[in-house]
């Protein structure tokens, strides 16, 4: 199975083109929590700055730094690498329970700097995060400064009167040239080249299914905007509920009521990440889907023997952008600032600002 392509919500509309991740600082992340520190407990929480370099290796250094096994530290997500990000990071051993949160600020190397230091009841555990606030700079513009910026406005008010951007997964999400999305196809299919590359690994395997659940949930999302039907509500569609998070189906009868609360922002559309426990859509929105799985060579009943492995679930097919801001800054450069739920990429907002088509591919060189 190869990587599908994704089309462009804004085609079009020209793009400014450009180069990203220059310096690491063209590229700042910041988390979102979902919660913040209460101020007591037996938990270490440290907001940590990190500088071109990976959140494993920044992991690895603090359990060194700090004395504590590797297991011991949580972290709500893993952030990029070339880029200065920002997180909270838990220590959860009886080290966390002893140390001052004084003695924990500071820099522990020329890349890792820890902020601040409060305590928490809990360990800080994987997808413990609302989302992540991005300012991304720009650099060797296609056109002028002044004309760059006029393009990313329009494609901005594009994006957000047709509901905001496509939630597309980025194509670092499959691995190099797509390895783990295979890996995935075959292990779906019990391949036994597959099994035997997956072996034992709980963690390869549940990474593979999901990238090959992710390449589905692109291809339904491209096939909507193809049939001409992004951003509108078809008979059998789940709706998830903006604040919420609540899905259902939208029965017939229901699609013009169900229409204004999109257009609202009350409601959200969703895809398929294919699974046993997915809620299945009805009508005219299961048959769409069954098609791009026909496409594939697959059935949605290949999908019920996975498990836990990909158990399913259905995913926003559209984020609505917020806090954008667009400025031009030094050296001629675009920066662009505006904030991502978890799960979200940064890099699916860029294609449609930069129109350029491998942005996110792992094997390609941005800077």
């Amino acid at each position: 199975m190869k990587i599908s392509s994704r089309p462009y919500l804004t085609t079009g509309l020209a793009g400014i083109g450009g180069l990203i991740k220059v310096r690491p600082e063209d590229f700042s992340v910041e988390e979102i929590a979902a919660y913040e520190p209460s101020g007591d407990g037996p938990h270490l929480y440290l907001w940590v700055e990190k500088r071109d370099a990976t959140g494993d290796w920044m992991l690895g250094e603090l359990a060194r730094h700090f004395g504590v096994p590797r297991r011991d530290i949580g972290a709500a997500g893993i952030k990029d690498r070339r880029a200065v990000t920002c997180q909270w990071v838990s220590l959860s051993t009886e080290t966390a329970t002893t140390l001052d949160e004084l003695s924990a600020v500071g820099a522990i190397n020329e890349q890792i700097t820890v902020l601040k230091a409060v305590r928490h009841r809990n360990k800080l555990k994987t997808g413990h995060l609302r989302g992540n606030r991005f300012r991304i700079v720009v650099r060797e513009l296609e056109c002028t400064p002044e004309q760059a910026l006029e393009r990313a406005e329009a494609i901005v008010a594009r994006l957000a009167a047709l509901g905001g951007m496509p939630n597309y997964y980025g194509l670092q999400r499959f691995g190099r040239e797509g390895s783990t999305l295979e890996l995935g196809l075959g292990l779906l299919k019990g391949d036994p080249i597959a099994r035997k590359k997956a072996g034992r690994d709980a963690f390869l395997k549940r990474l593979a299914i999901s990238a090959l659940q992710s390449e589905l949930f692109n291809r339904v999302l491209s096939a909507r905007l193809e049939r001409g039907v992004w951003g509108k509500v078809v008979e059998g569609d789940v709706l998830q509920k903006a604040d919420s998070g609540g899905i259902f189906v939208v029965e017939p009868g229901e699609v013009e009521q169900a229409q204004a609360r999109l257009e609202s922002k009350e409601v959200l559309l969703t895809g398929p990440m294919f699974g046993p426990r997915m809620k299945a859509p009805q009508g005219v929105s299961a048959q769409l889907e069954a098609d791009v799985l026909e496409a594939a060579g697959l059935k949605a009943a290949d999908f019920e023997r996975l498990g836990k492995l990909g158990s399913g679930t259905r995913r926003a097919l559209h984020v609505v952008l917020e806090e954008i801001t667009l400025e031009i800054v030094e050296d001629g450069a675009l920066a662009f600032g505006f904030a991502l739920p978890s799960g979200s990429y940064a890099t699916v907002l860029l294609r449609e600002l930069m129109k350029v088509t491998n942005l996110d591919d792992p094997t390609a060189l941005v800077s």
